[in-house]
């Protein structure tokens, strides 16, 4: 890297932020937000950690196959095994990289790895040497690296760097690090190590006391030129450092902060979108840049400002993220050359057959609706997504509700392209309508969360649906959106029902 104002975005979302309890993601789901993060100009893709799983191998080497100019990276524990098996996947990649790490602290030596200094020592030289062997293109970590005594933290780094690591990453494993704390660490480092201009120095903050993003801001700062983030800051407990904060940061303060990406941050909004449907993870209101409040202004006083000039109380135009400022669009009336057109604009490219059953539902909507919003083509688009390739699907349901009970479901799914058609009853239609999934697909574990939203406003509105199951100790989250709350519940439910049995193959295969 010649230009000292260049970041490279490393996003992690497939890797990192899929071990969010409840956020897998299936292998097309993984291809689709790929080829996404690469239109978008993502650098560095970590499409995984092809020793985990099976399913992990065949993602990070299809993601590489098809990847034209981002590097794609795959984790990798220090042990022989992982490393080979990550060059295995990641060989078809035009650039590929292979980021190998072991936890140096002395929580971590002595509790996790069960191994003295010395040994761990010896193992970072030993992995970085065999990974550069296989690949031009390596990372290390040193995991939990903001805990770690500086001298040991040194002695590691200036052994990885010795054995022809490319990149040094430095973890805030566990977001225990402040702002100057962390940019003071990365300065240190690159100060006292010899041959640290050799490489590039990397950031990857997590958010548990809610400061990945001022973290890794200040980390380049002092010296970084790569930063580790995820779509809507996913990730293990509280996330990592939100890519589209982390991007608008730099694109807005130009002025403090003279760094640039060059990724198209009119397509942060979908990403954002994409990564909320195929987690089935709700993007928070007041989530910054792509959060549904993000634009809005409701006291008059700003409303005020806004109507004579938008730069009164806003530093980024909507259009700037991808955020459409019409949010009125179609109605029962509208074409299909205008629904893709509007889809498009959203974000959404769609195949014939997908376009085809999209306006399909689209019309359907607009039946059942006045006015079809932006958030509705969304969550009818995003509805339909998800349900691809999944084993359960929902097929028709019938509830007879109110105060005089029994309340009962007359449901009928598809499992494996069968249908089968059952009716139940329940303590509330709601209860109904799972004790009659429960029936058709029976499985153990509980309901965590039940939440139900409005994707617009208005009586006609949309139910935005999620639930949160966990079974043998794997959580799975789940989402629909329909005009009939308890058919959205149900869809809902058996989106999660497939996350699990998704994820619980995944252990398997490990």
């Amino acid at each position: 890297m010649t230009d000292q104002t260049e970041i490279v975005i490393f996003d992690t979302t497939m890797r990192d932020g899929e071990q969010s309890p409840g956020a897998s993601m299936t292998h097309n789901e993984k291809l689709a937000l790929g080829e996404l993060l690469e239109t978008m100009g993502v650098h560095v893709i970590e499409a995984g950690f092809p020793a985990a799983s099976v399913g992990d191998f065949e993602a990070v080497s299809e993601i590489a196959r098809r990847a034209k100019s981002a590097t794609i990276c795959g984790l990798a524990r220090s042990t022989p095994g992982d490393i080979d098996r990550c060059a295995a996947a990641v060989r078809h990649a035009a650039k590929p990289r292979i980021h190998t790490f072991i936890s140096t602290s002395p929580v971590h030596m002595k509790h996790k790895l069960k191994m003295g200094p010395n040994a761990v020592l010896e193992a970072v030289g030993r992995s970085v040497a065999q990974a550069r062997n296989l690949v031009d293109d390596v990372e290390w970590s040193p995991e939990d690296a903001t805990r770690t005594e500086f001298d040991f933290l040194c002695k590691c780094i200036d052994a990885a760097i010795t054995s022809g690591a490319t990149t040094i990453n430095i973890p805030d494993t566990v977001g225990y690090s402040h702002p100057e704390e962390y940019g003071n660490l990365i300065r240190r480092l690159r100060e006292t190590i010899p041959d640290s201009d050799k490489v590039i120095w990397s950031t990857h903050c997590h958010n548990d006391l809610g400061l990945a993003v001022a973290n890794s801001i200040a980390g380049v700062q002092h010296g970084a030129r790569q930063v580790e983030c995820t779509i809507n800051g996913l990730g293990e407990r509280a996330g990592n450092a939100a890519l589209e904060e982390v991007v608008m940061a730099f694109n807005v303060r130009r002025d403090d902060l003279p760094f640039k990406t060059g990724l198209d941050t009119s397509r942060l909004a979908s990403a954002s979108h994409m990564v909320s449907r195929i987690t089935g993870f709700p993007v928070q209101y007041n989530k910054a840049i792509v959060g549904k409040n993000a634009f809005a202004h409701e006291s008059g006083i700003h409303q005020d400002g806004m109507l004579k000039n938008a730069e009164t109380y806003e530093i980024m135009r909507p259009e700037d993220v991808g955020v459409s400022k019409t949010s009125l669009v179609m109605g029962k009336h509208s074409g299909r050359h205008a629904f893709r057109d509007k889809l498009e604009s959203l974000g959404y490219e769609l195949d014939k057959d997908s376009l085809n059953e999209a306006f399909k539902r689209f019309k359907e909507l607009a039946d059942k609706k006045k006015h079809v919003f932006d958030d509705d083509l969304i969550a009818l688009v995003d509805d339909q997504l998800s349900a691809i390739g999944e084993r359960i699907s929902f097929e028709k349901l019938r509830v007879v509700a109110g105060s005089e009970g029994p309340q009962t479901a007359d449901l009928s799914v598809l499992v494996d392209g069968e249908s089968h058609s059952i009716t139940t009853e329940g303590n509330g239609p709601v209860d109904a309508v799972f004790n009659a999934i429960r029936q058709i697909v029976p499985h153990q574990g509980k309901l965590d969360l039940f939440q139900v939203s409005a994707v617009t406003g208005g009586t006609d509105a949309q139910a935005d649906v999620h639930v949160r199951r966990k079974g043998e100790g794997i959580m799975a989250t789940g989402r629909s959106s329909d005009p009939d709350t308890l058919v959205a519940a149900a869809k809902a439910y058996i989106h999660a029902l497939n996350k699990l049995e998704a994820r619980r193959l995944k252990r398997k295969a490990a």
